[in-house]
């Protein structure tokens, strides 16, 4: 990603948090940046591009969240899901322009809420991806089209929960770890 890139998907989802999608304008983002609103569009795309860019990018954070607690738990599947998911939970939890996106009102102009709901394969193949790979250094007793499954029921399971959180992170986290345990034995 360009510093340009990175800082108006920086600005864009600060415009988010603080007043909503319709407030993102490419105007507004070249003032805020002092470039020309040719070049915003040449560095992002149009709109809903800019959208599905701001969502990747918030993505990218989560998923770091579950690489990073995979890796603390090198020995242990169990341990690194429930720590996997109670991170994301957690950050789920605090995250700013999330709630802004998700707690749009009904009927706002927003590209960004479809693409969290309804039009979510990148969002799912990405987060797949990086469980997948997470995985791989376990000794798990499943075929790979078996794993492919555990994976998206785990995976669509959480984001769920990201979405609409029905207990704590902790407990959550938990029960996911146990179901995980039954699906990967």
């Amino acid at each position: 990603m360009t510093p340009l890139r990175d800082a108006i998907l920086s600005a864009t989802a600060k415009l988010i948090t603080d007043q909503g999608w319709q407030a993102v304008t490419m105007s507004r983002l070249a003032g805020e940046l002092s470039v020309s609103r040719q070049t915003v569009y040449n560095e992002v795309g149009s709109k809903p591009q800019l959208a599905e860019a701001v969502v990747l990018a918030e993505l990218d954070r989560f998923l770091a969240v579950v690489t990073t607690a995979f890796g603390e738990h090198p020995e242990d599947v169990l341990a690194a899901i429930n720590a996997a998911v109670r991170g994301v939970l957690e950050f789920a939890q605090d995250n700013a322009l999330l709630h802004a996106v998700v707690s749009a009102t009904h009927g706002a102009n927003t590209e960004l809420l479809p693409l969290l709901t309804t039009h979510t394969d990148g969002l799912l193949d990405a987060a797949k991806a990086v469980v997948s790979r997470c995985l791989e250094p376990y000794e798990l007793s499943l075929e790979p089209h078996e794993l492919d499954i555990a994976v998206d029921l785990i995976v669509r399971h959480v984001l769920s929960h990201v979405m609409q959180p029905s207990g704590s992170p902790a407990d959550t986290a938990a029960a996911v770890a146990w179901a995980a345990g039954k699906l990967l034995a």
